[in-house]
Formats: structure tokens, C-alpha cells, sequence
């Protein structure tokens, strides 16, 4: 059984340990000094929100301001399902075993390996189920209720997350080779897609890039992981994909849906609303600005 919480990417660094523990510090301070903190913390100045210009200036806007009922449907790793075969086919919908809060209750019998188990109500957790042995450990181990016990919505103080029921999923495990598929993240404001980030890992090595919707590569990346030094091969159903993605974001202002592909077959993996948190590292610092102007914001605000 893998545990696919953090990653050691994240982890290793001296800086990084102190910045959790400064964030941990903060951590009672209301939503809008939390995010300022933050921010400054990874980005070295404060963010404006009164007046966004930057991507990841808007970003800490939404999720302190806008409350469009949608959002939480969204980000529901479950209810999301229901919205991509609505909006999209449920030929892209990741096949789910079984939705629920106790593991006990689960005929192991309807569960087809590998696949895998997450929460419903964040993201950074999880195990791969890959053998019989993996599921008696996760069994023996039983780490869901740590799961839901976290409260995903205050680490960066996305809201829509606080609006989702906690559940574990258990889904289809997609597999290419020995690893798993590319992840392709198509980036769309108001209909129209920017660019698509592609995460890979080559040789055991977490790599990412950017492409323009007519595939040409771009020359920045947002350094979560090193740049991938050479051409990634152009999906062949990457025309569908971005149509895809389109459909799913058709009324919002921005959204980022992440795909994968296996042979013969594009799957939705997720729809992001709060790329990252918004903070440093979720896009190139060199499109920050160019991301924030393409993003025509508007705010749903709170009904009563």
C-alpha cells in the first residue's frame, strides 16, 4: 500500500519544515490574514485583494469572497462524477467502487485492483491498492478516519471544501505501463483555454511543462517539479480533451480540469477550482500576470 499524501518533493527542505511550523503558528487568525500570511511567506510580499491583478491574487479572492453554490458539487470527488457525465459522458468518468465512511462495510469482493482510495472533501491523501496485500494493510492500518477528521478547507482556507460531506472513495486505479499516466491540466477562463500543464514522471523522476493549446511548448514551468527537457509527444485525443474541458467549465470564470489518457480512452480526473491554493509554485511566476488578465473575475456572493 503507497501513501499518496505529500510528497518527498515537499517534504525535504529545512525551509519548508519551518514554513509549516509558521503556518501552523497563524493558524487561528481569520481566513483573510491567514491568506496574507501565507502568501507572504512563500512569495516574499503580500498579496493585494482589494485590487487582483495576479493569478494567484484571484485565486485567494475566490475563495475568500466567492460563493457560488456550484463549487462545492465540484470539488466533491464524488458528487463531481455526477457533473462530468452530465456536462461531458460518463465515458470520462473514473469507474467508483464504492463511496462511504466506514471501511468495514465494504464487500471486498466488488473492489477490482489496483485502484485507489482517497477523501472526498480535499486532496494530498490517499493509498494505491495495488495487491490483496495492499487492501489487508489498508484494512489493518485504517487511515480514513484521520482522513475525515482533516479539515481540508482550513489548510488554505478554500471554502467550498468546508461544504462537502467527508467520505472515502475508492476508484479505478489508472495505470500506463508500470507507472501511472501523464496528467494533463488544462487551464480555461471563460470558455477559453490558456494552456495545459503537463505532469510526467520519466525513469522514476516527477517532471512538468507547459503547451499552448496548439501544442507548441512553452518555455516556463511552474516549478513544483523540474522542467521536462524535452518534447512530450501530442496527445492524439487532445482536440477532445480541450473540448472536454470546455464543456465542464462552460459558465465559469476560470476552472482547471485534469485529465489523463490510457489506451484508447480520456479520462476526467478532477476539476480545480484553487490551483494550489493559489499561492507560490501553483503556475509559472512568469505567467502570473498574464493568467490574471485573462481572468475576468466575478464574484457570487453570499445570499442573505
Amino acid at each position: 500500500m503507497t501513501d499518496i499524501s505529500l510528497s518527498a518533493h515537499q517534504k525535504g527542505s529545512l525551509t519548508q519544515k519551518m514554513r509549516h511550523l509558521f503556518w501552523r503558528a497563524i493558524s487561528s487568525l481569520p481566513d483573510a490574514p491567514y491568506i496574507r500570511w501565507k502568501y507572504f511567506s512563500l512569495s516574499g510580499r503580500f498579496p493585494d485583494l482589494a485590487k487582483p491583478r495576479l493569478f494567484t491574487e484571484k485565486v485567494q479572492v475566490r475563495k475568500l469572497y466567492d460563493r457560488n453554490p456550484i463549487y462545492p458539487g465540484l470539488v466533491d470527488k464524488a458528487a463531481a462524477k455526477a457533473v462530468i457525465a452530465e456536462r461531458a459522458g460518463p465515458q470520462y468518468v473514473i469507474e467508483t467502487y464504492w463511496v462511504g465512511t466506514d471501511i468495514k462495510t465494504i464487500d471486498w469482493s466488488t473492489i477490482s485492483l489496483p485502484a485507489v482510495a482517497k477523501p472526498t472533501n480535499g486532496s494530498g491523501q490517499g493509498c494505491f491498492l495495488r495487491t490483496t496485500t495492499d487492501v489487508a494493510r489498508f484494512i489493518a492500518e485504517d487511515p480514513t478516519p484521520h482522513w475525515l477528521a482533516i479539515k481540508h478547507h482550513r489548510i488554505n482556507r478554500e471554502w467550498a471544501y468546508g461544504a462537502v460531506a467527508p467520505q472515502v472513495i475508492i476508484e479505478r486505479m489508472l495505470v500506463e505501463g508500470d507507472g501511472a499516466p501523464d496528467d494533463y491540466r488544462v487551464f480555461i477562463f471563460s470558455g477559453v483555454v490558456s494552456h495545459i500543464e503537463v505532469r510526467l514522471r520519466r525513469d522514476g523522476i516527477g517532471y512538468e511543462c507547459n503547451y499552448t493549446p496548439d501544442w507548441e511548448k512553452m518555455a516556463y514551468c511552474a516549478d513544483y517539479y523540474p522542467l521536462y527537457p524535452q518534447a512530450v509527444e501530442r496527445p492524439a485525443q487532445l482536440d477532445e480533451m480541450l473540448d472536454v474541458a470546455r464543456r465542464l467549465a462552460a459558465d465559469l470564470d476560470f476552472m482547471r480540469v485534469d485529465f489523463y489518457v490510457t489506451p484508447g480512452r480520456l479520462h476526467v480526473g478532477e476539476m480545480t477550482l484553487y490551483p494550489g491554493g493559489g499561492f507560490h509554485g501553483c503556475v509559472a511566476d512568469e505567467y502570473d500576470a498574464v493568467l490574471g488578465e485573462r481572468w475576468q473575475q466575478q464574484l457570487y456572493a453570499k445570499s442573505g
